[in-house]
């Protein structure tokens, strides 16, 4: 072996395999709340067959006393819904019901999903005009209930969890000033909860 060769042996750097670079984690993945996601919470929210005469909801003509006591079931109640057989009602015909008249009619598409599921649950609890309320109060608009070009601007010049803070503490307020307050209240309250901790998953 010529010395040359033996120096090259010694002295070459040996290669070494590229390293390799890991990739970079991604973020935990956040709930993407389509309407069957929000479909599923809100069951979890609204039970089963409910005929409590002092609630005005599960009467025919949304006054206690006044008309039939049909009830409340998946939350579609008799008040809403008076030519319903409520007791009867089965879950797909609830969710098509969810879906037609308050998903779709509170315009839940429009907003990120954290958003939409607010507002589709306070639509289904105290009808669609005070969910937009809820809304516009929280955007800092004028709560005319009725959707357009700068309430949906305002939404989305905010940040979604200060539109979630602020849409539960309109919601919150206004349970409070409900005369059934004492009767419901706690109910309503752990509602909102669950709410504040949804919100701080989907956001």
């Amino acid at each position: 072996m010529s010395l040359s060769t033996f120096f090259k042996r010694v002295f070459q750097p040996v290669p070494q395999p590229a390293p390799s670079v890991p990739a970079s984690a991604p973020p935990p993945p956040g709930t993407v709340v389509t309407f069957d996601v929000a479909f599923e919470r809100l069951i979890g929210h609204e039970g089963k067959f409910t005929d409590d005469p002092k609630d005005r909801g599960n009467w025919t003509s949304g006054k206690v006393g006044v008309g039939e006591v049909k009830g409340t079931k998946y939350g579609i109640s008799a008040m809403t819904y008076p030519h319903l057989d409520i007791k009867n009602l089965t879950l797909d015909e609830a969710k098509a019901i969810y879906r037609r008249d308050f998903w779709e009619r509170s315009g839940s598409d429009d907003y990120d999903g954290a958003i939409a599921w607010q507002v589709f649950d306070a639509a289904v609890n105290h009808g669609i005009g005070n969910a937009i309320r809820f809304l516009q109060r929280a955007a800092g608009v004028a709560d005319d209930g009725d959707v357009g070009p700068l309430t949906l601007a305002a939404v989305q010049a905010m940040s979604v969890t200060d539109i979630l803070m602020r849409f539960n503490a309109a919601r919150l307020d206004f349970y409070t000033r409900l005369s059934t307050w004492p009767d419901y209240g706690k109910g309503w309250a752990r509602r909102v909860a669950g709410n504040l901790n949804y919100g701080a998953d989907d956001a």
